[in-house]
């Protein structure tokens, strides 16, 4: 497969999912990563044993493979004068440096941008953070739960009003993996400005950011008018178009309705929801008409789709020309022809030897071509490799583990 960044070198200094799921992406597009972790305990997020309320399997984990397949680990303490002189080693020879870490870490360990800009000027250095790199809190760590769903208004959006209370964000790393794109794009257009100009940057990517341009429509809305938009609960079905709408099914499925235009579509659909008389009612024929007895369309269809099965729709309506969806999980979505089409799953191997361990590929396909990349690697699994590619001789690699400056 083409590799866009191939000959590109990542140097990571990150943990969790939000800045080495950017890692990820470069790593998937053909950039060499090397992930920094900790001698003795790794990523803190190794650690994780539960994740959304499921117990995780430390050699097939989920945390660790989504944002860290295809990439390299050096352990190294970047809090001794040892480790930070092969931290510098390594910074010389990169085009990016990655970082999640606050403020106060990166000046207390000597890994801020100008230390690192110190031995090489012309490095990329990108920072992810939850608030963002400027103002009052710019030391405040978050994750996509606090800064991403919560803080951002995401959540609040997310929550029907009725329940009176507050949705949790029901999916782990969810803006993490959303933002770590957002600085894969930024790290890809600061690369292309340095090749064009000879001009380096600084990169910075916020949780809150990434949440806010998301919903960047709805919170352009908000400063316009002052309102803000809430989701409904799932049995008001309350919609100025009767195409627009979740529908149960008999068997509790849901069925989503997305036809946005309804110009062009009414008959189709109107044909495949069983109802094809309602084509030729003047209170549906058209688009005003269909708008203005938007409530009684709904009863209609409400009352159509709720007469079969999920799986009946989901077949049935596979011929519609109106867009839809059906209202599939997580789960369903593996098994989904359309998905499994797109190379959407990737195989790697498994570091437990056992069978091959399926991830998510990133959402940018170059040349129609399937993902290959490998597995996560384990901590400071290529310490070594990486010193030795770099001609540190093996005596200052055993005096630099017997310090325990590296692992």
């Amino acid at each position: 497969m083409i590799k866009v960044m191939q000959g590109v070198r990542v140097l990571e200094v990150a943990q969790f999912t939000f800045v080495p799921a950017a890692g990820a992406i470069l790593a998937d597009w053909g950039a060499d990563v090397i992930k920094v972790e900790h001698p003795l305990r790794g990523d803190t997020q190794r650690g994780f044993i539960n994740m959304g309320g499921f117990q995780l399997d430390p050699d097939r984990h989920p945390l660790i493979e989504h944002p860290n397949r295809g990439k390299r680990s050096v352990g190294i303490d970047v809090s001794t004068p040892g480790g930070q002189e092969v931290l510098y080693e390594i910074a010389k020879t990169a085009d990016v440096f990655l970082t999640n870490y606050l403020p106060a870490q990166r000046q207390k360990n000597k890994f801020d941008v100008e230390h690192i800009r110190a031995v090489n000027p012309s490095i990329i250095y990108a920072r992810g953070s939850a608030y963002g790199d400027k103002g009052p809190e710019r030391d405040t760590g978050g994750f996509d739960g606090t800064a991403f769903w919560t803080r951002s208004g995401v959540g609040h959006a997310l929550t029907p009003e009725a329940i009176n209370g507050a949705l949790s964000q029901g999916i782990p790393a969810f803006g993490d993996s959303i933002g770590g794109m957002n600085i894969a794009g930024g790290i890809s257009a600061a690369l292309f400005h340095r090749e064009r100009t000879g001009e380096t940057c600084e990169i910075d990517v916020s949780l809150l950011s990434t949440a806010w341009w998301a919903a960047g429509a709805s919170v352009t809305q908000g400063m316009e008018t002052g309102e803000t938009m809430r989701s409904s609960m799932p049995d008001d079905i309350t919609s100025v178009n009767p195409f627009m709408a979740n529908y149960r099914t008999s068997d509790g499925g849901t069925i989503n309705l997305c036809i946005v235009s309804p110009t062009g579509y009414i008959r189709d659909a109107f044909e495949h929801l069983g109802l094809p008389e309602l084509a030729d009612d003047p209170r549906f024929s058209d688009v005003l008409p269909l708008i203005e007895n938007a409530s009684e369309g709904v009863e209609l269809i409400a009352k159509a789709i709720g007469s079969k099965p999920f799986e009946y729709w989901r077949q049935h309506l596979k011929t519609m020309k109106g867009q839809w969806a059906p209202f599939q999980s997580l789960v369903d979505l593996a098994t989904d022809d359309q998905a499994v089409a797109n190379d959407m799953i990737v195989e790697v191997e498994a570091a437990d030897g056992g069978k091959p361990f399926k991830v998510v590929r990133g959402p940018v396909q170059f040349n129609h071509e399937p993902l290959e990349t490998t597995r996560a690697p384990q901590a400071s699994e290529h310490t070594e490799i990486v010193l030795m590619e770099l001609g540190i001789d093996w005596d200052r690699i055993e005096e630099l583990k017997d310090s325990g400056a590296i692992a």
